[in-house]
């Protein structure tokens, strides 16, 4: 691995992480957009704020899922350089 520390090593981890996260959470969301979103439906207020904007709103939560998932296509591309 040459001159990469644990530290370049973890922080590449876990921005890959997030990238697999971001992409299959952009395609359920995409996918099956109701389902998703009641699944995330919380009486927590700070955690139902996430997904209230979607929902009653499947297009939205789609268009926002394909956002989601360019996004983490777009953070493994760079992280493969």
């Amino acid at each position: 691995m040459g001159d990469t520390t644990n530290l370049q090593i973890g922080i590449r981890r876990s921005a890959e992480m997030a990238a697999l996260f971001m992409i299959g959470d952009g395609l359920l969301g995409l996918l099956q957009p109701k389902r998703h979103v009641a699944l995330w439906r919380s009486d927590v207020a700070a955690v139902d704020m996430l997904v209230r904007p979607f929902a009653h709103h499947p297009m939205r939560r789609r268009a926002y899922g394909l956002i989601q998932a360019g996004a983490g296509l777009a953070l493994a591309s760079v992280l493969r350089r």
